[in-house]
């Protein structure tokens, strides 16, 4: 089986009886190893005492005075932040269970970069054995986000984070210079000739994706959707690019992203959509539940509609959360 994602933390992990990954030390140290979390040299003596003793026993109890004699008021935050977020990780029976319950619960100071990293890790779980590049990149718009440029009609979704160190860092080529062009063009678009180098550079996230006209891309995107709904829910769907949303009796949306839920609202108030808005929409996809008796009765078989829009300043941060507490399940079905 050929590797992937490395830096997901997956080989920190072990599975449970489940199927979930169990937190291990070895993934709570990796955590306490961030850049974020080690104190830097001129911290006090009680961040550096906390931070060792940690790193010696990370699921040790920590005292509140421990955290109050901080002398840094933002250190003394960020500790009560990792630390809270460090009991949820251990009070669960999986990492799965864990981000269930958060994105369940009250999501309020808990940053998107630890949920970003759990996405990650489950669906690293989630994706193992999986041979397709396509599904793989395309699964990295539910952890990492995305820049949207457009070319000769094209949507073209390249690794934000890419995109602003090499526009901030690195003279673009004289091509790119003298046209005028994106950062994004000066990445390879993943095609049917060149997949075979994406596990080379799985982690290095330097792969475009053709997400409008490229009908590998959308199904790969419907193919990770269901394995994130199957592998967290135990709920089996069917998930498929749509070219248009043309439904008179559509009963249930889901907004993929934040302007996903934003066009969604205004469709279902019987709202214009304009010129803006329909470029912004990236995809629209159509799930229907395997078995309809696991959705709300007003769903039953009726298609659910998901919708993913990039924002105005065209970034895309897709929210796989929403596909947890939105989509409609019958009462009582919160599966962990």
């Amino acid at each position: 089986m050929t590797e992937f994602w490395v830096s997901s933390g997956h080989h920190l992990t072990r599975r449970t009886e489940g199927g979930g990954l169990a937190v291990t030390d070895e993934l709570i140290l990796a955590y306490l190893a961030r850049p974020e979390l080690v104190p830097p040299p001129e911290a006090c003596a009680a961040e550096l005492a906390l931070h060792a003793a940690l790193l010696s026993r990370p699921r040790r109890e920590v005292l509140p005075t421990e955290i109050s004699s901080i002398a840094d008021p933002d250190a003394r935050e960020n500790w009560e932040v990792i630390l809270a977020f460090r009991d949820r990780l251990l009070g669960a029976r999986s990492v799965e269970a864990a981000y269930l319950s958060l994105v369940r619960g009250d999501l309020q100071g808990v940053p998107s970069l630890f949920l970003d990293q759990l996405v990650h890790l489950i669906l690293r779980n989630a994706l193992d054995g999986c041979d397709d590049p396509f599904v793989l990149r395309a699964a990295e718009l539910f952890f990492r986000s995305q820049r949207v440029s457009f070319h000769e009609g094209t949507a073209l979704l390249a690794d934000a984070e890419v995109i602003a160190a090499r526009e901030g860092g690195m003279p673009p080529s004289p091509l790119v210079a003298m046209f005028g062009l994106e950062a994004a063009s000066e990445l390879d678009v993943m095609t049917a000739e060149n997949t075979w180098t994406y596990w080379s550079r799985s982690d290095a996230y330097t792969m475009v994706l053709n997400i409008s006209s490229d009908p590998r891309a959308r199904a790969g995107l419907a193919r990770v959707i269901q394995t994130f709904v199957r592998h967290l829910l135990n709920v089996h769907v069917t998930v498929t690019p749509l070219e248009r949303l043309e439904d008179p009796d559509w009963r249930w949306f889901v907004g993929l992203s934040q302007e996903g839920t934003r066009i969604g609202n205004a469709l279902w108030r019987g709202e214009a959509v304009d010129a803006a808005m329909r470029e912004r929409l990236l995809g629209v996809f159509g799930l229907v539940f395997d078995n309809p008796a696991q959705a709300m009765s007003r769903v039953g078989g009726h298609t659910v509609y998901l919708l993913l829009a990039s924002a105005a300043d065209r970034s895309l941060h897709l929210k796989p959360h929403n596909l947890v507490v939105g989509l409609p399940l019958a009462d009582g079905r919160r599966a962990a």
